[in-house]
């Protein structure tokens, strides 16, 4: 469990597919480049399944796949794994249940895929398939509720659920904590939170968990709700003014907070940070934002990964070297560095097993007690099963805010140590 991170991503599922209401693709895929390390026996294929040509467009979702293609590359250049090459087969689902069934036919039943790695699908409906056939998918970006209900399934964040099969979390409920609210009033004393949501139903079922986290911290709370179809953010800025909000939060997609900004910096508002998820941390804030320079340099962010800006990391310098040569114009983000960190997840499993490589031996390494890091990029990630929820949970988290000049900024100091002991609240996804 970690701090509603599936929620977020499940929340914006479900605005993409009211914002583009429009049929099924069917999958593009290809083979990655063919990869260069010496040959000590047989490829190894790997799958990686990206809703690449989703509804929203552009290279929103593919930033993992990016980052475990670039591992896979520079572990083929040092010579692979035990002396076999990786071979990376891609799929682009379309970001419909239809494509992302037929990637996993053509993945697992064809092209017979030893595992999938860094899968980011917005319906991931071949969930039970993948699951049904042993194939252990790790490292994948939690889109929904999948990796906290099937065993064979493991998300980039882990997972404390007993993932049965039979339903998410604990008999349909999952939880999340409090630790990014707790932040914000222990280290910058906020009071006053406010949270921007869309008046259509995902939107505003999201917004009323963001509201009780922060009503458990003890905050005023702040509601404001706009039209999906004729957003009025410029009524929204004149009240969060009105109300000296310290906070905002939101339940809105890219486009919705980037407008949200250009009204806040339009009507004056300065607040001591607006709050963004992992989606939006990367290096095109610059543009996105253009025409908010003052909420620009108040955006932070909280995740669960090491920031890609620090660069003092020489685990994270290895992912910017690696990651170089394939970004062909595109802006870093860390979503790449945690595809990076599933395809080294992925590695580390199998070298465990030597000569002896199969599936149950890799998910042995995957269940062991011992929670994995990939050299420092990741919080701990465990799988634990536990049969009853947690109420409360030391939780840490990494935290960074934008800078003009500087990219993201890492604050709060070093991610292991920047913890809390906090409540954990149920929703259904």
């Amino acid at each position: 469990m970690r701090p509603f991170r599936a929620a977020e991503a499940l929340l914006l599922t479900l605005l993409l597919a009211l914002a583009t209401a429009c049929g099924s693709r069917l999958p593009e895929s290809a083979f990655a480049g063919r990869p260069t390390g010496s040959a000590g026996g047989e490829p190894l294929r790997v799958g990686i399944i990206t809703s690449a040509t989703s509804p929203v467009g552009g290279d929103a979702f593919t930033g993992p796949r990016e980052g475990a293609l670039a591992y896979f590359a520079a572990l083929n250049a040092d010579g692979g794994l035990n002396g076999r090459r990786i071979e990376p087969v891609t799929c682009d689902d379309g970001g419909s249940g239809v494509g992302n069934t037929a990637c996993v036919h053509e993945l697992v039943d064809e092209k017979k895929v030893f595992a999938l790695v860094a899968t980011t699908a917005l319906d991931y409906a071949g969930a039970p398939l993948v699951d049904r056939a042993g194939v252990p998918d790790i490292g994948g970006q939690p889109l929904g509720p999948a990796y906290d209900t099937y065993p064979h399934l493991y998300g980039i964040y882990g997972s404390l659920a007993p993932r049965t099969g039979s339903s998410p979390g604990w008999n349909g409920v999952l939880y999340g904590g409090t630790e990014v609210y707790r932040y914000f009033r222990a280290e910058h004393g906020a009071g006053t939170a406010a949270v921007v949501s869309y008046n259509q139903a995902a939107s505003a079922a999201y917004a009323r968990l963001i509201v009780e986290g922060l009503r458990t911290e003890g905050y005023k709370v702040v509601t404001e709700q706009v039209d999906f179809a004729l957003p009025n953010y410029r009524a929204v800025a004149a009240d969060l003014r009105a109300q000296h909000a310290d906070l905002v939060f939101d339940a809105l997609d890219s486009h919705g907070n980037a407008r949200l900004c250009e009204a806040m910096d339009e009507a004056r508002v300065e607040v001591t940070a607006k709050v963004t998820n992992v989606q939006n941390w990367n290096a095109a804030v610059p543009e996105e934002y253009a025409k908010s320079p003052v909420c620009r340099n108040a955006l932070w962010v909280t995740g669960s990964s090491r920031n890609y800006e620090d660069t003092d990391q020489p685990a994270v310098r290895a992912f910017r070297e690696g990651i170089r040569g394939t970004l062909k114009g595109r802006p870093l983000a860390q979503w790449q560095l945690e595809g990076w960190a599933a395809a080294m997840w992925f590695t580390d499993a199998a070298k465990s097993c030597g000569a002896d490589l199969t599936r149950a031996c890799v998910e042995r390494f995957l269940n062991r007690p011992e929670p994995y890091t990939a050299d420092g990029l990741l919080l701990p990630v465990r799988f634990e099963h536990l049969a009853e929820p947690p109420k409360t949970r030391d939780t840490c988290m990494s935290v960074a805010r934008w800078q003009d000049n500087h990219g993201w900024v890492t604050q709060g100091g070093d991610m292991t140590t920047n913890c809390a002991s906090v409540p954990q609240i149920p929703y259904r996804p």
